[in-house]
């Protein structure tokens, strides 16, 4: 079987399965790109790419629902958190084509010497590499093609093996809205390939968003060759609830931050730390609300869970939350596995001795902590490997910044859930990764910052 393949995680049928490319094929791909960059980076202005990408958004959404259910199919998102990530996906695109011409325009310097004049000119770095997850296979490709595509690199795109038929959906929107040869390319390509590819001279840059493992091996190879590299990695967000006026409000928003994608998300809730007089109420709450999710057909619109991605997604999380129980934390409700199918489940009581204490719950499982203080919240929620997002939520403004401030994460949102957009930077610390996607900081990841220094008055 190919590793390519679409395998429908309700069934578990193969639906389609598609080649890895060749050697050959590969690096004529890479050669294809390479010259394609002198034309497209050149021979084209800013306001040229702008149009190409508002016109891959504009396609985006031409084919919502096509798209949509492409990903129901490989990763059994929910059909309308499906339509949703399009229309994100088509957000973006359009974000960075309003920007183009400002993202590129020059940038003016203070200069000491009065006889000088000094400016930043941003420029193309040529072929980039983007390794992709299967979670989000639209919003992702959008969040490492859109900026670099105006600002004049060019794409391979790697993408996850279960994700082959949404890959090549996106590849035609490119051929489509007129992309020209060799900027975007998609390549069905093994790991073992893409090794080489990184290490390739004509390739610049490398965007991986995956698992911490996957970052290692690839910030490896790329260091080793000199390569810039931006890793979004994975994440156990802490959700830190320390007053509300509205408990009911405040635990509804730590099941849609828990529940997004199933669960299926680095910047997910998963780590809920409450202050003691409110710990009780919540976990019965919060217990309740996630119970009344029950998991269904993705293809059902009234379908708020659906099932994991594969059944080895399903099996990593059985085998975490046994082990979670094992050790003594202690299984409040859910844990329950039927295929790809995997129950809402909370946990309490996990301690620092417990594996899961400081591991990734990838699916619709929740952590919760008691915490006495604002000071014992930050030591929990900063007592991880991980630093990607953080929630806080609080009545008193003073305290959520400065929380805020003493949390070792690249984003923290206050009395908010869900309020990522295509302007807001994205990304983490620790072993989360490092680098940005998305607004002004994302764009400029794969630039050259060229300093032009005119000397004399003239």
């Amino acid at each position: 079987m190919s590793i390519y393949a679409v395998i429908n995680p309700v069934t578990g049928e193969t639906l389609a399965e598609y080649p890895t490319i060749s050697d050959d094929q590969l690096r004529d791909a890479i050669g294809g790109a390479a010259a394609a960059h002198a034309r497209w980076a050149q021979s084209s202005t800013a306001e040229e790419r702008a149009a190409l990408v508002r016109r891959v958004g504009e396609l985006h959404t031409e084919r919502r629902q096509e798209l949509a259910e492409t990903i129901v199919r490989e990763i059994g998102k929910p059909i309308e958190q499906a339509l949703g990530e399009v229309d994100i996906s088509a957000e973006i695109y359009g974000y960075y084509a309003d920007i183009a011409v400002s993202l590129m325009a020059d940038e003016r310097l203070s200069v000491a010497a009065r006889d000088r004049s000094a400016f930043v000119r941003r420029s193309s770095l040529g072929v980039l590499l983007g390794i992709m997850p299967w979670n989000y296979p639209y919003y992702q490709v959008a969040r490492f093609a859109a900026p670099n595509l105006v600002i004049g690199n060019v794409i391979l795109l790697k993408h996850a093996p279960q994700c082959p038929e949404s890959a090549e959906a996106m590849a035609r929107i490119f051929r489509d809205a007129g992309c020209p040869e060799h900027v975007y390319t998609n390549v069905f390509a093994t790991n073992e390939q893409i090794e080489w590819v990184i290490a390739d001279p004509r390739v610049q840059g490398v965007s991986l968003t995956g698992s911490e493992r996957a970052g290692a091996a690839v910030a490896e190879i790329a260091g080793r060759n000199l390569k810039k590299v931006v890793l979004e990695l994975g994440g156990s967000d802490p959700f830190i609830v320390l007053s509300t006026d509205d408990l009911g409000a405040t635990v509804e928003a730590a099941v849609a931050a828990r529940l997004e994608n199933g669960g299926q998300a680095c910047n997910a809730a998963k780590r809920f730390l409450v202050a003691d007089d409110l710990y009780e109420p919540f976990v019965e709450r919060f217990t309740a609300a996630l119970v009344g999710v029950t998991a269904g057909d993705p293809s059902d619109p009234a379908t708020a869970l659906g099932p994991l991605s594969s059944t080895a997604a399903a099996d990593r999380l059985e085998e975490q939350v046994r082990r979670a129980v094992d050790q003594g934390a202690t299984l409040v409700t859910g844990g329950v596995r039927n295929g790809s199918y995997f129950s809402t489940t909370v946990l309490t009581g996990l301690t620092p001795d417990n594996d899961i204490y400081r591991e990734e719950l990838f699916g619709p499982v929740a952590s919760v902590y008691r915490v006495g203080s604002e000071e014992e919240a930050v030591r929990l929620a900063n007592d991880t490997p991980f630093g990607l997002g953080s929630y806080v939520f609080t009545t008193d403004a003073e305290q959520a910044l400065r929380v805020a401030d003493q949390l070792d994460a690249g984003m923290v949102f206050i009395n908010a859930v869900g309020a990522e957009s295509a302007e807001l930077p994205f990304g983490g610390v620790k072993r989360s990764g490092f680098g940005r996607e998305l607004g002004r900081f994302g764009a400029d990841e794969f630039v050259n910052k060229k300093l032009i220094l005119v000397g004399g008055r003239s």
